[in-house]
């Protein structure tokens, strides 16, 4: 397992300084990337800290010493500097002042007009910094009749219908199920990631145009989810139907999904027509391939139920590992069912350095999730642990000009 580089290649945004005022997942997970890319990402937390600071068990650290940190805060943080910040007070929206017109983005996730309430408004931060690019995450968007309802990924996936999708069949008993992890809030993230760096490039011709090359943009949990339904909701648009629960199976490609072996379950997805004959002589069934039942893969979908025992039987036959070296050979998609510690241990993983070790000043060596993109000249890097609360606090109120004396002052009246 590599460990942190000690002298990184400056990211691509080297040079971009992210007020991230956000807290729990789909900001922080933004700010993230954006870090991982190489911006100078300054985590304002409020004094109590980061929500996921505390979302424990599992912990890292000690817990007798009182240095445990979350997990869950240790996952989306990296490669930040943290600045404790006490917003209620003025001198603490002062403070904010002053970061946000050297900044050149801004992510926040405040309840719809939360903001504004601190005296942040939209034109306040134009005032403050024309240039600014202010990512706005909410559950469910800035207006309509949900606006100002609280947003969570589990809830989100619920009236997003992404929950109305996952699961096993009715037939099999199955419920309505959501994602392993909180996907609303991930591809939020993403989102909100994308259309940062594509307001960034966009600020020079903004300039021209109006002289100042700052905009709002509006990422919500809700608007999301619903895009990440994508082949399904064409496919709903289309039928006027709404799609089922299939379980692990593909509405639209057979086989496309599980089948118990005689010792576990193994993936198998057919994505081709080249693929299809090729997993019935893998698997001793060639004449399956001449079916007129099973030619095509439309016929292959329209005739599923006469078509999946028949695979299923043949797999469940022999072990997951002499079914992996058969369609391997035969270059028919497949794999293994790993949980995540195999998954991040498969020598493929390794090889892409998918695990990193950075070092912490209190927790020692901590593992990561790797960068999963490389650029090839101006790569991303993991410099940073995730930060302790407030450790650079100093440093950046330093950086924005208060003299030592000041700052010794705002921690005296809590305000850092």
């Amino acid at each position: 397992m590599p460990p942190i580089p000690t002298t990184p290649t400056p990211g691509p945004l080297a040079g971009i300084r992210v007020a991230d005022c956000s807290t729990v997942l789909a900001g922080p997970y933004c700010t993230m990337l954006l870090a991982d890319l190489g911006a100078d990402v300054v985590k304002v937390e409020p004094p109590e800290g980061d929500a996921t600071r505390g979302w424990g068990p599992p912990w890292a650290g000690a817990e007798a010493d009182g240095t445990r940190t979350a997990a869950y805060y240790l996952a989306i943080n990296r490669n930040k500097r943290s600045l404790r910040l006490d917003l209620k007070q003025e001198a603490g929206r002062e403070v904010l002042e002053r970061l946000l017109a050297t900044s050149d983005v801004l992510v926040e996730n405040f309840r719809v007009g939360g903001l504004a309430r601190l005296g942040f408004g939209d034109d306040v931060l134009a005032a403050v910094n024309p240039d600014l690019v202010h990512l706005a995450v909410s559950g469910f968007g800035p207006d309509g009749p949900d606006a100002a309802k609280p947003g969570y990924d589990f809830v989100i996936q619920a009236v997003g219908g992404l929950m109305s999708i996952t699961g096993a069949t009715d037939e099999d008993g199955g419920r309505p199920t959501k994602v392993g992890v909180a996907i609303s809030d991930v591809v939020t993230g993403l989102f909100g990631a994308v259309s940062v760096l594509a307001a960034l490039i966009g600020r020079g011709r903004l300039r021209e145009a109006d002289g100042g090359g700052g905009q709002r943009i509006d990422v919500s949990l809700l608007e999301s989810t619903l895009a990440l339904l994508v082949n399904q909701a064409q496919n709903a648009f289309v039928t006027g139907r709404a799609p089922g629960r299939l379980g692990n199976a593909h509405p639209t490609i057979v086989p496309y999904e599980t089948f118990r072996t005689a010792d576990g379950e193994i993936a198998v997805a057919v994505g081709s027509e080249r693929q299809w004959p090729r997993l019935c002589e893998a698997i001793g069934l060639p004449e399956l391939a001449r079916d007129p039942r099973f030619a095509t893969n439309g016929e292959r979908v329209t005739n599923r139920a006469d078509l999946r025992p028949i695979v299923a039987e043949r797999l469940g036959a022999r072990r997951t590992g002499e079914w992996l070296a058969i369609l391997d050979a035969a270059e028919v998609p497949c794999g293994p069912i790993n949980d995540i510690p195999a998954a991040f241990g498969s020598p493929q993983a390794q090889a892409r350095a998918m695990t990193v070790d950075v070092e912490h000043p209190v927790l020692g060596r901590v593992r990561q999730v790797g960068l999963p993109f490389a650029l090839s000249a101006t790569p991303a890097s993991i410099r940073t642990a995730p930060p302790m609360l407030g450790e650079h606090s100093g440093q950046i109120l330093a950086e924005l000009g208060y003299h030592p004396a000041e700052i010794a002052a705002l921690r005296a009246q809590g305000t850092v």
